[in-house]
């Protein structure tokens, strides 16, 4: 919630690349009704457990490895190849895998549009996820706070701490950077 004096974030933020989303409803027309330009990537750890969840412990590890050749693919028409071959192997026993990974193709497939190394930055969310629990643990151990301030200090101080932790700058950045300079040139800011 917003006070008064506070603006919205969405104000400050001109544009978006790319947003791995874990495919909760609403996620992607929310980001397409603001930033209608914002490739969607629903996070394929998401997907992953949502394809294991009711597959038996003794099928586990060969069906992962079968999906790892889907998601783990070259290029898009590989991982569609991929994705039929697991189709054929584990539809009789498992059927709404392999069309869950069809209904929402068009967003587990956008990182295939990218270099290998920009992909390894968008396929998940568990960045976001990691950073949130460690809020979560924050507040959890506190119940109640006397005012909305209290939180909300509680919460920068965190987050200030959270991310000290995390001020390394990525061994690759130039190169990725240079890559979203290529793929999003006539929207990259100077």
């Amino acid at each position: 919630m917003l006070r008064k004096n506070q603006t919205s974030i969405s104000q400050d933020i001109e544009d978006i690349f790319i947003a791995c989303t874990d495919n909760l409803t609403g996620f992607f027309a929310a980001i397409e009704a603001v930033y209608p330009k914002t490739e969607i990537q629903n996070c394929i750890i998401h997907q992953l457990r949502n394809s294991s969840k009711y597959v038996s412990y003794k099928d586990l590890k060969a069906l992962m490895a079968d999906l790892k050749a889907v998601y783990a693919a070259v290029d898009e028409p590989a991982a569609l190849d991929a994705l039929d071959t697991f189709a054929e192997h584990w539809d009789k026993k498992y059927p709404k895998i392999s069309q869950s990974w069809r209904d929402n193709w068009a967003n587990l497939s956008t990182y295939f549009k990218f270099p290998q190394a920009l992909r390894r930055l968008i396929y998940t969310n568990n960045t976001i996820e990691g950073f949130n629990r460690q809020l979560r643990k924050v507040t959890k151990s506190k119940s109640v706070f006397p005012t909305d301030d209290s939180l909300f200090k509680m919460l920068y101080l965190a987050m200030i701490d959270i991310t000290k932790k995390r001020t390394g700058r990525r061994q690759d950045w130039s190169m990725i950077h240079a890559q979203l300079a290529i793929y999003f040139e006539d929207r990259m800011p100077d």
